[in-house]
């Protein structure tokens, strides 16, 4: 079965190039951040935000198995802090993965208020041409709340300044994740 993350990575391979700096929101498991290390290569840049330990050790290790360069930054921080650690106008490519952590505690999860204020400060540090990858996680143990104020608070971006494209599997049951794609223009 193609997973959302496979989706968005096929949008980030053909957008992220070495040399740039890019940030995942949400490290989990380590997945993105080992894409994006590989991708930005020697010369560029990746921080990777979790507030569980477990996703900072998973990912550590994960990288260092891979032998991705050392060109990451692991924060053990909150992504709606993002902006204490880069500049605006200077990031190439945001990911977030929104729900709660594979293999671990189901009730810590991203929650509305934080991930929105998260996506506006990340929509501040893009650089214009930038994208953001948002997989929206829904329904069990994660609930709807999230997903429906992060769709609203999508919805109303401004469509000069964003390309937002929300696509849907369109042919599966029980609460499939939305895969959301944001250039900004």
């Amino acid at each position: 079965m193609y997973q959302i993350t496979e989706w968005c990575h096929h949008f980030i391979k053909h957008h992220v190039q070495s040399g740039d700096f890019c940030i995942d929101a949400t490290m989990g498991n380590g997945h993105d951040t080992k894409l994006l290390c590989q991708l930005v290569g020697t010369s560029g840049k990746v921080l990777a935000f979790d507030i569980q330990k477990l996703a900072y050790e998973n990912t550590l290790q994960r990288l260092q198995d891979a032998g991705v360069p050392q060109n990451y930054q692991l924060i053990l921080d909150s992504h709606s802090h993002m902006n204490q650690y880069a500049d605006a106008d200077s990031v190439n490519c945001i990911i977030f993965n929104f729900g709660y952590l594979p293999g671990g505690d189901h009730n810590l999860s991203t929650k509305a208020s934080s991930s929105i204020a998260a996506i506006e400060q990340g929509l501040d540090l893009l650089k214009k041409g930038g994208l953001m990858s948002l997989c929206i996680y829904s329904g069990g143990d994660s609930g709807f709340e999230e997903r429906d104020a992060l769709l609203s608070y999508l919805k109303e971006l401004d469509q000069k300044k964003y390309l937002v494209i929300c696509s849907s599997y369109y042919n599966r049951p029980k609460n499939p994740p939305i895969p959301v794609l944001i250039w900004k223009l």
